[in-house]
């Protein structure tokens, strides 16, 4: 029996096209003199909103209350690099460069590769270093730099970061390793510390399930978890609060002939069919999310086998409050490693 693997995991964010530079983005870079011109620093929002979701347009009112320029119109690495050795050819350089981009700890950056292409995980930003197909910046042109990722969790990847510090070439690389949220009811930025549960998707079983799971995976966080589950955004000061989201799982089998095609006829032997085979279960190893956590269903058509999973992820955030005094929220000081990781 010959069989192909094919694994396709479904972004959660999805892009959209490009739109042209912004007013701001231009006048970063107008007036250039022959002397070099060092600003203090520069955002770049890699990203729009989609739906109800207002995180990019959030932080761009957060940004330009700080007064710094930005530039909301450019999605890609490659892009964004492009434009910092443009900036160095009108003899502007940045000591911050601030990006804000979607990430969870599953499917990567939301920030793209190129334009349309892959998002950035540590393998694809490798591949792409070394296939030579992101530019590179040129010269010294981040040589003094620090760049800041507004990304969620991003502090958490180690490895990613320092892949990206070695692309960007600069000084250091700035993460947080909890949640950024924009445009909060009681700051307009401020760190959350995420918890995670799983269901199959449409087969919850409802609030009061869901929080004994979450007080038996962390017995010692003091969260009303049925509150928490239930309440979606922010409302009552320093109190937890829930999203979710999906995660797909794709998998195609094809069989020289169709009687070597296992019957699968229903969830348990699923899950006994993907956990002997090396390849799927190294994915779902990956994502360390327990295989009785998705929903599985599989097809055949012709001598190909599909399998599908999808799982509900419930991610509960608690906003971080000031160690000496919990009526107002830590500052996202970037230089506090407590709060960011700092490579």
């Amino acid at each position: 029996m010959n069989k192909c693997l094919i694994i396709v995991l479904v972004s959660v964010l999805m892009l959209g096209s490009k739109k042209p530079f912004s007013q701001q983005s231009e006048a970063a870079l107008a007036s250039p003199t022959k002397k070099e011109m060092v600003q203090e620093a520069i955002v770049f929002i890699a990203g729009f909103d989609e739906g109800d979701n207002t995180y990019y347009s959030n932080a761009k009112q957060y940004f330009e209350k700080q007064g710094m320029p930005i530039v909301d119109s450019l999605y890609a690495i490659d892009e964004i690099v492009g434009y910092l050795n443009n900036a160095e050819e009108n003899q502007v350089r940045f000591k911050e460069i601030h990006i804000v981009s979607h990430s969870n700890a599953w499917l990567g950056m939301s920030l793209k590769i190129r334009e349309n292409g892959e998002r950035i995980t540590e393998k694809s930003l490798q591949n792409a270093i070394r296939a030579n197909s992101i530019e590179t910046i040129c010269n010294d042109v981040t040589s003094g730099s620090k760049i800041i990722f507004h990304s969620c969790g991003l502090g958490e990847n180690q490895p990613l970061l320092q892949e990206l510090k070695n692309t960007f070439k600069v000084e250091q690389v700035v993460a947080s390793s909890y949640f950024n949220v924009f445009g909060g009811k009681y700051a307009d930025h401020y760190l959350a510390k995420p918890y995670y549960g799983y269901y199959p998707t449409a087969e919850s079983l409802g609030p009061a399930h869901l929080a004994k799971e979450f007080q038996q995976e962390y017995p010692d966080v003091a969260i009303d978890w049925f509150t928490a589950l239930k309440t979606r955004q922010e409302t009552s000061f320093g109190k937890a609060y829930s999203f979710k989201f999906n995660i797909p799982v794709d998998w195609e089998f094809t069989f020289d002939n169709t009687n070597d095609i296992p019957t699968l006829e229903d969830k348990e032997a699923i899950m006994d069919w993907i956990s002997e085979s090396p390849e799927m279960a190294e994915v779902l190893f990956k994502l360390n999310i327990p295989i009785e956590k998705f929903r599985w269903r599989s097809s055949v058509k012709g001598n190909t086998l599909k399998i599908k999973g999808k799982t509900t992820v419930l991610c509960v955030l608690a906003p971080i409050l000031q160690a000496n005094d919990t009526s107002e929220y830590q500052n996202t000081n970037i230089r506090d490693p407590s709060l960011y990781q700092i490579l």
